[in-house]
């Protein structure tokens, strides 16, 4: 086994961008490029193997050669891939939504439901997003204010600056604002209702349909509990630092700000994806050199040592 750099599915939905292709070199044809799936082994989208003995492989496709053993003991004792993650150029506003839970997926879509964590990389000057409602409402009103269009009127909307973190559990209303970059690390789900888009036309000429019924179900009608916004303990290690981002049974989440050596050795699998800078990956048998927006999956017990100079996003389970 070995770290395997990842080539990334890319969607190219109503409200994306260019960023991710003029600054972050993901290369194709789509006109634009709203989500770079940097980590993905889903049936939505799944990456490609680039380097290596495996190169040209799916990533699910190795990990099934690989087993239990590239994964590590808690990411195998999950019955999925656990782990979805994103970067997301929001040029235009995201619509209105809400991810259900685990219970609520697996019995009404057959996939488990989505807790996500979102960190924000960059943002135009006055960029905000919704984050939950700003105070307490039932059912009746939450359907209402839908249908009438006035459901904005109880968002919490939050400004943002780079950096920000938003820990966004199962049953959280919230929208991605225009003009914002974002890393999400997520569920390995792609189940979402939208609960408004704005009057917003699809690709069709015709409004993107609306799931008001399932999000009256699995919405929590009530302002967000979690800290948000800059948080996060940082410590140092040498000339490098690690910010915590997220922690929670499914996955946990950190910023590393690179300068110079950090080694990697985990009991489970690692999700290192280069946000800034360049960085070389080495272990017992090779190396890999990285720029910004490359993702690389470090197998459970393949101890590897990141060098050089930038910020990195790094996910475990």
């Amino acid at each position: 086994m070995y770290p395997l750099l990842l080539k990334a599915p890319l969607k190219d939905y109503i409200w994306g961008g260019t960023r991710l292709k003029d600054e972050y070199g993901f290369k194709t044809d789509l006109e634009k490029v709203s989500e770079a799936w940097v980590l993905s082994c889903h049936k939505d989208g799944d990456g490609t193997v680039e380097n290596g003995e495996m190169a040209g492989k799916p990533l699910s496709e190795v990990l099934k050669l690989w087993g239990d053993a590239a994964l590590g003991k808690k990411a195998a004792g999950f019955p999925y891939f656990p782990l979805l993650i994103k970067l997301i150029d929001a040029c235009d506003r995201l619509s209105l939504q809400v991810h259900p839970d685990d219970e609520y997926a697996m019995r009404v879509e057959g996939e488990f439901g989505k807790t996500e964590m979102w960190y924000v990389v960059d943002c135009e000057e006055g960029a905000s997003l919704i984050y939950g409602l700003t105070k307490k409402i039932d059912k009746a009103e939450f359907e209402r204010r839908i249908r009438d269009n006035t459901i904005e009127e109880v968002c919490n909307f939050v400004p943002v600056s780079r950096g920000d973190v938003f820990f966004i559990p199962a049953g959280t209303l919230h929208a991605i604002g225009k003009g914002i970059l974002i890393a999400e690390v997520q569920q390995n789900s792609n189940t979402t209702y939208r609960v408004s888009d704005y009057g917003r036309l699809g690709a069709d000429g015709k409004p993107r349909a609306l799931h008001i019924e399932k999000a009256v179900d699995v919405t929590k009608l009530e302002p967000p509990s979690m800290p948000y916004g800059a948080v996060g303990e940082v410590i140092s290690y040498g000339r490098s630092s690690v910010r915590k981002l997220a922690e929670c049974p499914l996955f946990t989440a950190e910023a590393l700000k690179l300068d110079g050596d950090f080694t990697v050795d985990s009991e489970g699998f690692v999700s290192a994806v280069l946000l800034d800078g360049c960085a070389e990956f080495s272990w017992n048998g090779g190396k890999l050199s990285t720029k910004k927006g490359q993702s690389v999956f470090i197998p459970a017990g393949v101890r590897t040592v990141i060098s050089g100079r930038g910020e990195l996003l790094i996910s475990r389970v």
